[in-house]
C-alpha cells in the first residue's frame, strides 16, 4: 500500500475509537463496533489489553472479525503494539507507545502502513517525527480510567506547544474524552479526539458516536 498522505490522516483521526474484549462488558465487540461505525467513527484500533485480555488464537480471531466489518464499511484497522499480528493481518496501520519497539524499527517493518506514536513531551515528539510518526498521539488529556498505568491528566497544553512550535504532524487527543468536552480538543489544536468507553460502555454506540462526530464539527 502507498503511505497515507497527512491530510487523509487528519480526516481519519476526527472520531477514532479504540477498544478490545475488555473494554465491552455489556455487549458483543463486533456489535459495538458496527454501531460505533453507523453513527460516525473515522478510524478504529484494536487495543486488547488488561485483565482478562484474550491471547494468542483468541485475540488473533477476534482482530480479524473486527477487521473484517472495518473493511466492509472502509474504515481503517489500526492494531495497538502487536506489530507481529498488524503485519500478519496486513493491517492499515499500528499504533504504539513510549514502552514499545522504537518507532524506526516499527517503521522499517511495517513499511507504508499508518504509524502512531504515543508522545508525553517536546523530545518525544520530535523524536518521533524523525521516525516517520504519520500522527502523534497525545494525552491523558483528562482523567481516564482505563489504562491502569495512565499518566496524570495534562489537559492540552502539549497539543498548543506543539502548534506554537510549527509541527503539522497530525494530533489526536486521548484520554477521559466524550462529547461533552471534545470540542475543547479541537480548539486546542488536535486534529481528532480517540475514545475508548465513551462509546463502548455508552447504552447506544451508534448515538454516542454520533454526539463525538457532532462535538468535533464533522
Amino acid at each position: 500500500m502507498s503511505r497515507m498522505d497527512r491530510e487523509t490522516i487528519k480526516q481519519a483521526l476526527k472520531v477514532y475509537f479504540i477498544m478490545g474484549s475488555t473494554n465491552c462488558l455489556a455487549s458483543d465487540p463486533g456489535k459495538i463496533l458496527k454501531e460505533a461505525i453507523n453513527g460516525g467513527i473515522t478510524l478504529f484500533q484494536f487495543r486488547e489489553k488488561g485483565l482478562n485480555a484474550l491471547a494468542g488464537k483468541e485475540k488473533r480471531s477476534l482482530a480479524m472479525r473486527l477487521q473484517s466489518i472495518c473493511k466492509e464499511h472502509g474504515i481503517p484497522f489500526i492494531i495497538n503494539d502487536d506489530i507481529e499480528l498488524a503485519i500478519e493481518l496486513e493491517a492499515d496501520g499500528v499504533h504504539i507507545g513510549q514502552e514499545d519497539e522504537p518507532a524506526e524499527a516499527v517503521r522499517a517493518k511495517i513499511g507504508d502502513r499508518i504509524l502512531g506514536v504515543s508522545v508525553h513531551s517536546l523530545e518525544e515528539a520530535e523524536a518521533a517525527q524523525r521516525a516517520g510518526a504519520d500522527y502523534f498521539g497525545i494525552g491523558p488529556v483528562f482523567a481516564t480510567v482505563t489504562k491502569e498505568d495512565a499518566k496524570p491528566e495534562r489537559g492540552t497544553v502539549l497539543i498548543e506547544m506543539l502548534r506554537e512550535k510549527g509541527f503539522q504532524v497530525p494530533i489526536v487527543g486521548i484520554g477521559g474524552i466524550h462529547a461533552g468536552n471534545a470540542a475543547s480538543v479541537i480548539e486546542a489544536g488536535a486534529d481528532g479526539v480517540s475514545v475508548i468507553t465513551a462509546i463502548s460502555t455508552a447504552k447506544d454506540a451508534a448515538a454516542a458516536a454520533a454526539e463525538l462526530k457532532k462535538s468535533v464539527g464533522v
